[in-house]
């Protein structure tokens, strides 16, 4: 009974407007006290235990730090000089600026970690030029909402960190190099539908005539940036740091970028940075540790052991089981995000990941390959939200180019899903 009104409760808060942190906090909080009626106020403790719990853990350190480089480098002009780089290697003409933005979305990954902040950073620079070019505001809102997904699959990852501390067995440096291979098997994936609806549809014609810009002025003006997820992964890998240490260098050198190489950031822009910053990091590490509360009520009153069983039991084996739960997650990806999708769902499906034996890191790529099809599948799209913002249109414009995006991208799903090898070759390699 208790634990119908823990899902109950959280469904109708969620319903009624109430943000999902606090929904998870108040549901999970409610049903603590219910279970310990009898102890009076001391069952209580075990919210503000689990509230501390859900944030005391290391690997969380990076995550305010990533969130601070994506916005460092939003503003040190980095993204403009990829994506000059990019057109000076692709060229330019119909098709071919989608391409690009895909391309420095991918590489802006390699960076700051964050879906939304490479939406910002990318779509500031891309949209306005592929305006000029032709494109449709929705188009261009479509492809670079859909290219920031790649960014939560090409280390270094904020979504790849919660996963990290929610299952055992999953080190931060496996995901991110298991992440690597599927996210840019999506940048290419969603290269061609992209393109080959900006041929169909005549998009992009009046920059067929434009010079690109100089190779080689375009490289010097670009390397910076192109050092950037050499020196994070790379450090990483030859065991100079661990994923938080590089998050840390990763601030120091983006700021050392933009204020003295590029010298488009001010002192003054440092109190804007900081602050948005800690804005965006506080709303996750708030729902991270409300989220402890709703995972200890989740395990405290008996509601995971039989949701297990009844789903090994179904008879749907295997495979059924794991379609069963990769439909599941596509309709939640829809109206939840991203960390909540995780918070809620991994203490769920950890007793299943075990009774199948699947690999802790080749499902955490999977689910993260789940979670990123959201981030521009309408209606909550964090990602399309920001890209439709920038380009001035409604979400419900994007639809008819969306579609054709969600369906390349799910190859890109099923390939790893029937072969996991694709996520587990590289960092068998590396020896993970």
């Amino acid at each position: 009974m208790i634990a119908s009104l823990l899902f109950a409760a959280f469904a109708v808060m969620m319903l009624a407007g109430v943000p999902i942190g606090a929904a998870m906090g108040l549901a999970g909080a409610a049903c603590i006290a219910l279970a310990n009626v009898d102890a009076q106020w001391f069952g209580l403790l075990a919210v503000p235990q689990n509230f501390y719990a859900g944030l005391g853990k290391y690997p969380l350190l990076a995550i305010p730090m990533f969130v601070l480089v994506g916005s460092i480098f939003d503003r040190s002009g980095v993204a403009a000089r990829l994506v000059n780089f990019a057109i000076a290697i692709v060229g330019r003409g119909p098709g071919m600026l989608p391409i690009v933005a895909i391309a420095v979305a991918m590489f802006m990954g390699g960076i700051s970690g964050s879906g939304p902040a490479t939406a910002a950073a990318v779509g500031g620079v891309m949209i306005a030029a592929m305006s000029r070019a032709g494109y449709p505001g929705a188009f261009s809102a479509s492809v670079v909402g859909a290219a920031a997904a790649t960014d939560i699959l090409i280390p270094p990852s904020i979504a790849f960190i919660v996963y990290s501390v929610l299952v055992p067995g999953a080190s931060v440096p496996a995901l991110f190099a298991a992440g690597m291979i599927p996210g840019v098997l999506v940048g290419l994936a969603l290269m061609v539908p992209s393109f080959w609806l900006a041929r169909r549809h005549g998009m992009g014609l009046q920059e067929a005539d434009v010079p690109k810009p100089p190779f080689w002025a375009s490289l010097r003006e670009a390397s910076w940036g192109l050092v950037a997820p050499v020196l994070i992964l790379g450090g990483m890998r030859a065991g100079w740091f661990t994923p938080t240490e590089a998050a840390v260098v990763a601030v120091f050198y983006g700021l050392f970028v933009g204020m003295v190489i590029h010298r488009t950031i001010k002192v003054r822009d440092l109190f804007v940075i900081l602050r948005e910053s800690g804005e965006l990091s506080a709303v996750i590490l708030i729902v991270v540790a409300l989220a402890g509360i709703f995972a200890y009520s989740l395990s405290t009153l008996g509601v995971i052991d039989p949701l297990t069983r009844a789903i090994v039991n179904s008879g749907l084996g295997e495979f059924g089981v794991l379609m069963l739960l990769v439909l599941m997650l596509v309709a939640v990806g829809m109206v939840l995000d991203g960390v909540s999708i995780f918070l809620i769902f991994v203490p769920l499906l950890w007793p299943i990941m075990q009774h199948y034996q699947w690999n802790p890191v080749w499902f955490g790529v999977l689910l993260t390959l789940l979670v990123a099809l959201g981030q521009f599948t309408p209606p909550m799209a964090v990602n399309l939200m920001v890209s439709c913002r920038i380009a001035a249109v409604g979400m419900d414009e994007t639809v008819r180019w969306v579609r054709w995006l969600v369906a390349s991208m799910f190859l890109v799903i099923m390939a790893v899903l029937l072969w996991p090898q694709i996520a587990l070759w590289l960092p068998t390699q590396l020896g993970y």
